[in-house]
């Protein structure tokens, strides 16, 4: 499964490092793709969004789910 949450607060790679980082260290997520330009995360995995965003939110960033295509 394929999440795509959008990031706020993020302003540098080491902001990326941290966002990507923490989705990571969660149960069920298999890969992190963070990209500062878009603001974006794409997660692939079984971690629930609840706890995607958690996750960002506990890293110091805002994030919300962005609907799928």
């Amino acid at each position: 499964m394929t999440i795509e949450l959008k990031v706020t607060g993020m302003n540098c790679q080491h902001c990326v490092r941290a966002v990507k980082q923490a989705l990571e260290a969660l149960p069920g997520v298999t890969a992190a793709v963070v990209d500062l330009d878009t603001g974006t995360a794409r997660i692939e995995g079984a971690a629930a969004p609840a706890d995607l965003i958690a996750a960002v939110g506990e890293a110091g960033y805002q994030a919300q789910l962005l609907a799928p295509d």
